[in-house]
């Protein structure tokens, strides 16, 4: 056993003990804490060598086996248990210490926990973790956000086990008090849209193209060869392939059109409510799944209502078609996101750079794609870019994409097979580059029934009206 550990680690499970043992492979020595013998002695036996990477039940011998200043790293669920743990390592803490949250807490509880623990002379990280349990294991992409001092007692390590994009590392400190936990956030959020775009394309393919698993997984395939290059389609193109253990058919087929959702993607949608940023496609992903839950109803009001059976159409046409409308949908969500980014930075004080961000998410996160390496380079050329779409480098982008998204839209509605996420994608970018929309109407609607006024076009100021009640 060494004399003491680099880094520390409370919470054992799949994502913890991968995220340990990426510590120790990268050349640093790695301490684990779990109430539960089992996992305490899983890492053990998995770690190997005791002088590398070791464990404990206690949280003194845990504390006191961590070099100064400590740099102990939570991987628990959000919530009342992240309080519980922090409450249990303070007593054996010194001034100094670093704790990192590395679960998808809500930011404004990162805020709480940063100022208590500042009070105590504790730093407090919250730093998004993305990637899954490979990714944790393998390079995930990190986004801290604290102290910046304190960041650099961490920055080697998580420099060291950061996934790499071209040898550059997926981390970066990204701002003050809780800009990580923020930005993991938004990162679901568009997690959820990508996720909803790339199920409505292969509802389409499937019901209006005709493709069976095999094509559909060629298609994806070949798409990900291309500009939609992305971890969600390469495992999308993959699933098709998996076939079903329980029984002779494809396993997609055999799975539950009822998504669950662990409250992230929810919170990006009402935090951008709140800061008043329109994030539609995120807005209805979410919305999706609160409706795939309702399973049964569905079922019910399927038998009650008739549905178009699907115009034929040119297999090869339709599916090109398919991959422009997805890639012009795809940049609309991160447009959305990172427009939420812009906004929060400013209203939290985060001082965000967002061509920073997207250069994180270029490796190891869920969200990569081959898309961030422009939108990288968007921000980097204008870090003052209010939103993508007014970018020069995704403009011929855009416009050489949006028709195909037009038609297929065009082709859902008339053939009953919802596309709300492609829909709201579009009706997103026909009114942000709309300059007269008619909210002129509803202004004078609301200053009819509640002389709630209006602004004018011809001169400045606030006017109010007699209308002809």
């Amino acid at each position: 056993m060494a004399d003491t550990y680099d880094f520390g680690l409370v919470g054992l499970g799949v994502m913890g003990r991968n995220f340990i043992l990426n510590v120790a492979d990268n050349g640093f020595t790695a301490f684990g804490n779990d109430l539960d013998e089992e996992k305490v002695s899983a890492l053990i036996e998995e770690g190997g060598d005791t002088s590398k990477v070791n464990a404990t039940s206690d949280v003194e011998t845990f504390v006191g086996s961590l070099t100064a200043p400590r740099k102990i790293m939570l991987l628990v669920p959000a919530g009342k248990i992240v309080d519980s743990v922090i409450d249990g390592l303070l007593p054996h803490l010194d001034k100094g210490d670093i704790i990192i949250d590395g679960g998808n807490s809500f930011y404004t509880d990162t805020d709480r926990r940063e100022a208590y623990l500042k009070e105590k002379g504790i730093n407090f990280f919250g730093a998004g973790v993305s990637g899954g349990a490979e990714g944790a294991r393998k390079g995930p992409s990190i986004m801290p956000g604290g102290s910046k001092e304190a960041y650099q007692h961490v920055k080697p390590i998580f420099e060291a086990v950061s996934a790499k994009y071209k040898g550059e590392p997926c981390v970066a400190y990204l701002g003050p008090k809780s800009a990580g936990n923020y930005v993991k956030m938004v990162h679901n959020g568009i997690e959820y849209g990508l996720m909803q775009l790339t199920s409505e394309i292969y509802d389409l393919l499937k019901k209006a193209g005709g493709l069976n698993n095999k094509e559909l997984h060629k298609t994806y395939s070949d798409w990900n060869q291309g500009r939609l290059q992305s971890f969600l389609v390469e495992i999308t193109s993959e699933i098709f392939e998996q076939k079903d253990e329980l029984t002779d058919n494809d396993l997609v087929d055999m799975i539950l059109d009822k998504a669950k959702q662990k409250g992230t993607g929810k919170w990006t949608s009402q935090n951008a409510m709140d800061l008043g940023i329109p994030v539609p496609t995120i807005d209805i992903a979410v919305s999706m799944r609160e409706i795939s839950a309702l399973k049964d109803e569905r079922i019910k009001a399927d038998e009650l209502y008739d549905r178009p059976t699907p115009k034929a159409v040119d297999k090869s046409d339709f599916t090109s078609k398919a991959e422009q409308a997805l890639y012009f949908a795809f940049i609309i969500t991160y447009a959305q996101g990172m427009h939420q980014l812009a906004d929060a930075s400013k209203e939290y004080g985060y001082e965000l750079e967002l061509g920073e961000i997207a250069k994180i998410w270029r490796a190891g996160c869920i969200i990569r794609a081959a898309l961030l390496a422009d939108i990288t380079e968007a921000y980097q050329a204008d870090k003052d870019l209010q939103n993508l779409l007014l970018s020069p480098s995704f403009v011929e982008k855009v416009k050489s994409t949006v028709d195909a998204a037009r038609e297929l839209v065009s082709y859902g509605a008339a053939n009953g097979i919802p596309l709300p996420g492609l829909s709201n994608a579009l009706t997103y970018f026909d009114a942000y580059t709309s300059s007269r929309l008619p909210l002129n109407l509803i202004q004078a609607q609301r200053d009819y029934f509640g002389s709630h006024t209006y602004e004018r076009l011809d001169r400045e100021g606030i006017f109010h009206s007699e209308w002809n009640k």
